[in-house]
């Protein structure tokens, strides 16, 4: 994977490979798009906005929430970053750029969680 290409993760990653990825484009942090409704994430894009792939792949826009992943903090709450401009939707009652929804954020966490293992 070049850098800024973006890759949909539908299966585990290695958490190692997540570094990498991190070093070759930001240095500490990779930008993720997840969808909520189908558990996959897109990663790799220099902006959230590339992980357009999602919407390519069947995912609705309102299922879609950017994170920030720093690989080196893996394991403690700092680790996701729930910081896009992707998520501001007023209409949809998020009113910032963060996840302000508890229950999307556990989503979130919890597919994450799912997909990055330290293997």
């Amino acid at each position: 994977m070049g850098d800024n290409e973006v890759e949909l993760i539908q299966a585990p990653l290695a958490l190692a490979r997540l570094s990498d990825l991190a070093e070759a484009t930001f240095g500490d942090l990779v930008k993720a798009v997840v969808d909520i409704r189908q558990g996959v994430m897109a990663i790799g894009g220099g902006m959230h906005a590339d992980e357009s792939a999602l919407l390519d792949a069947g995912s609705i826009q309102g299922d879609l929430w950017g994170i920030n992943l720093y690989p080196g903090a893996y394991g403690t709450s700092g680790w996701i970053e729930f910081d896009s401009m992707i998520n501001l939707r007023p209409g949809q009652g998020n009113r910032s750029r963060s996840v302000e929804d508890a229950a999307i954020r556990d989503q979130i966490m919890t597919i994450v969680g799912r997909l990055v293992t330290r293997g």
